[in-house]
């Protein structure tokens, strides 16, 4: 495929009537998807695994949400943690099957627009490319949490390093702003130096995570009993609807290793064992640095957990130097966590472009040869996110405003893909045909690959777990974007930021509709080439 020379780049086939889901011919060939091999295919297992985990970047996450988690909950916020990674497990694992069975880049776009139909996958891609890019700037607005504990130096505007206030906030825009640059600049080389990057910042969060809970559990000032207690401003409920938004923007991103399967080798037998694994790892690793820091925390009724989070209870509590040298670890993963969503937002971007169904789609689907990556996607997504962390400069409440919006818009584009896959398992249309031709030559079985080995699946549980994941992920998308005043404008006389994520998501929503009215006013549906259609459904992409 020449996607710099072609204007209507050629789309996909979706799923046949009975739901047929062509599998790549072999697992290192984009053809039976129609595409040609344009990203170079060099990453493995471990490679694979940090795309995900790089995303979740426990460090990253917990560091920056842990005192909004204890503010609304108390010590009791720590239980919403496990609720969250039940839930999650429970997407990870349909996303398992849909990777074993699509590999390709975008997955969530590819994988809504073969199970549903084109229009609907288009907006599912829409939402998480946007939602994405948010993600790419409050994981930016991160390094403000640790970098001027690590050295004042670091703060470069005003005195006070609180991500809350008004120097802090500008602050963290700038550091973000240095940030995106770095990352941005990484996405356009060659992946190898991407993998490498991912790889030891991965290596260096494992290991920092370890010695991180060793030392806390050691220093220990309460017992696990502690966290039966909930406090805060709301108990119980808070501390289940708040307090769950720790959980819920850490344990996002698990996908990344889908994303990336046009790069991984074997990938349908790679990417569902990575996902689950970073997922996994990543819950467990969470939860131990919860635990520990509020078992090894000074104090619970200071104030400081609730303003600070888990810095301080590292500087207070290991002593400054040691304190200090953690904290330069966790803004190793924050830089870890970046380049990984950047990644992904990129490819995601990079595959809906290929199929033509982007402003510039030309443009952003080029992979230059020489690089093997597609630099001009990544240039769109590190400015867009860029953009994203001016809005620190105008008020401090843009960085809890910019953190839940892009969680919700992420649940919300899961929730598009488990729906149209429980609509198929309920119509008998799950797993693939026994017939559907999975090597590109015909008499493949869908549930095994061209060699005969199975394929990731949840046999009969796969019914009441993509149930049971909707109906969690369509909760959580309400419960992020509720417009609570005591959590988005606690000042008040900023309705804006209450809000903020229901004006975005439709905004986005709007956006790409009008879009979408744009390209029929013109004639692209006379002109694009469209999805390949199914029995009973022959409408086109755009």
């Amino acid at each position: 495929m020449t996607v710099t020379t072609d204007p209507t780049p050629p789309v996909p086939p979706s799923p046949g009537a009975a739901g047929e889901v062509p599998l790549a011919a072999g697992d290192g060939s984009l053809a039976a998807f129609g595409y040609d091999q344009e990203l170079r295919r060099r990453m493995g297992r471990y490679a694979s695994f940090a795309a995900g985990f790089s995303f979740i970047s426990v460090l990253t996450t917990v560091f920056q949400f842990f005192s909004l988690g204890f503010s609304f909950g108390g010590p009791g916020f720590f239980w919403t943690w496990p609720v969250v990674l039940v839930g999650q497990l429970l997407v990870a694992a349909c996303f398992a099957e849909l990777a074993a069975r699509m590999p390709i880049a975008g997955a969530i776009y590819q994988w809504a627009s073969r199970l549903g139909t084109p229009a609907f996958g288009w907006y599912a891609g829409w939402i998480m490319v946007t939602g994405r890019i948010v993600v790419v700037a409050a994981a930016a607005l991160a390094l403000q949490v640790v970098l001027p504990a690590v050295w004042p130096g670091f703060q470069f505007v005003g005195g006070d390093p609180a991500p809350t206030t008004t120097s802090g906030a500008a602050n963290a825009a700038v550091l973000g702003l240095a940030l995106l640059a770095l990352t941005t600049l990484l996405n356009v080389l060659d992946n190898r130096a991407l993998s490498a990057v991912n790889t030891v910042g991965v290596t260096a969060e494992i290991a920092g995570v370890a010695l991180i809970v060793t030392l806390l559990a050691t220093h220990a000032e309460r017992g696990p009993g502690i966290t039966l207690h909930t406090g805060g401003e709301g108990g119980l409920i808070a501390a289940l609807l708040v307090g769950s938004f720790t959980a819920a923007y850490v344990l996002i991103g698990f996908e990344s290793a889908s994303e990336m399967s046009e790069e991984t080798v074997n990938p349908r037998r790679v990417a569902p064992r990575t996902t689950l694994s970073a997922l996994t790892t990543s819950g467990v690793c969470g939860g131990l640095l919860l635990l520990g820091g509020l078992l090894a925390a000074p104090s619970l009724t200071d104030g400081r957990l609730a303003t600070e989070g888990l810095g301080y209870v590292l500087t207070s509590t290991l002593g400054d130097g040691l304190g200090r040298v953690l904290l330069a670890d966790v803004a190793l993963a924050i830089c870890a966590a970046t380049l990984a969503i950047q990644t992904s937002a990129t490819r995601m971007l990079y595959s809906m472009a290929r199929d033509g169904v982007l402003p510039c789609s030309a443009r952003l689907a080029r992979v230059p040869r020489r690089t093997g990556m597609p630099g001009t996607a990544a240039v769109v997504v590190g400015v867009g996110a860029g953009l994203l962390l001016l809005l620190n400069l105008a008020s401090p409440q843009a960085f809890l405003a910019i953190g839940t919006t892009c969680i919700a818009m992420v649940y919300l584009a899961y929730a598009m893909v488990t729906g149209p896959m429980l609509v198929r398992r309920l119509r008998g249309e799950w797993p693939p045909a026994a017939d559907a031709d999975v090597d590109g030559g015909g008499g493949g079985d869908g549930d095994r690959d061209e060699l005969g080995r199975p394929l990731f699946s949840l046999g009969r549980w796969g019914l009441p777990v993509n149930a049971l994941a909707l109906g969690y992920g369509l909760f959580m998308t309400v419960n992020l974007s509720w417009p609570r005043a005591e959590v988005y404008d606690p000042e008040g006389g900023h309705w804006y930021f209450q809000w903020f994520t229901v004006l975005l998501v439709g905004a986005t929503v709007a956006t790409g509709a009008a879009y979408r009215w744009y390209r029929r006013r013109r004639g692209a549906d006379r002109t694009s080439k469209p999805l390949k259609p199914s029995n009973e459904d022959s409408r086109p992409l755009v």
